[in-house]
């Protein structure tokens, strides 16, 4: 009998979460595995990984760390190749490595530029491309959550330092998301992102430590995202209470966007 509980059951699924060692990624992972989950942890630190395992098995959740960086050629395949050999299979993917650079955009250096969309969009969709090609076709299903953010819907506030390569990547992968969605919904491949707003993080610790208090009073909830706001949401859309939502960007901002 299928229940509301049943829906968002993950248990015998195999997640993969990129960026997994800390910050949001590590909430999703947390949000996954405490749903029955088993969970692959991909980051590139692999102290920060064995830590990240650490804690969630003392959560109960079974979980193996995988050291790569996704922003270097040729690594998606042999992530892949190796939480199948782990684990069997692959029935999540969570893509939420990234990162930014700060810059004027008149200044933006190339190499940043570079770095930042080699690791959010092109090896996003690299690892994206390898894990429907080697799991989610051959076995019929599979669901992508891409970790977008609202700074993908919005231009970059002027009073602030400017990040424009992040900003265009984050469109890139919202857009991926709705084309991938289109494309792969004959192979029951779901493809849905989520687009954050400001979490205190490694990422947005400067920012935070100089606009939080701005920030807070442009959000009509009044506080920046909390350790607990994407659980919720990334369960929804890897579970099968989501199974009828593809193409979707679920914005998780507190209302900033709103006004």
């Amino acid at each position: 009998m299928i229940t509301v509980a049943s829906l968002f059951d993950l248990t015998g699924r195999v997640a993969i979460v990129t960026g997994g060692s800390r910050g949001l990624g590590l909430q999703v992972a947390t949000a996954l595995g405490e749903s029955g989950a088993t969970v692959a942890l991909v980051a590139r630190n692999q102290r920060d990984l064995v830590e990240a395992v650490e804690a969630l098995m003392k959560k109960g959740v079974r979980a193996q760390a995988f050291a790569c960086d996704l922003g270097s050629g040729g690594t998606a395949d042999v992530l892949v190749r190796q939480v199948k050999e782990a684990f069997g299979r692959i029935d999540i993917l969570v893509n939420n490595a990234g990162a930014t650079w700060g810059a004027p955009a008149e200044e933006h250096p190339v190499e940043g530029w570079n770095k930042v969309l080699d690791l959010n969009v092109t090896g996003l969709f690299q690892l994206t491309q390898a894990v429907a090609r080697d799991a989610f076709i051959p076995q019929g299903q599979g669901v992508i959550v891409n970790i977008a953010s609202i700074e993908g819907l919005l231009g970059h506030h002027s009073d602030r330092l400017g990040t424009i390569a992040y900003n265009t990547a984050k469109g890139a992968v919202i857009n991926m998301t709705r084309a991938l969605a289109a494309e792969w919904g004959r192979y029951n491949i779901r493809v849905n992102a989520i687009a954050p707003g400001f979490f205190p993080s490694k990422m947005t610790a400067s920012t935070v430590e100089t606009y939080g208090a701005e920030l807070i009073r442009q959000t009509p909830l009044g506080k920046l995202g909390g350790e607990t706001d994407l659980m919720g949401p990334a369960l929804l859309l890897a579970s099968d209470a989501g199974a009828h939502i593809t193409g979707h960007i679920l914005v998780v901002d507190g209302g900033t966007t709103i006004i």
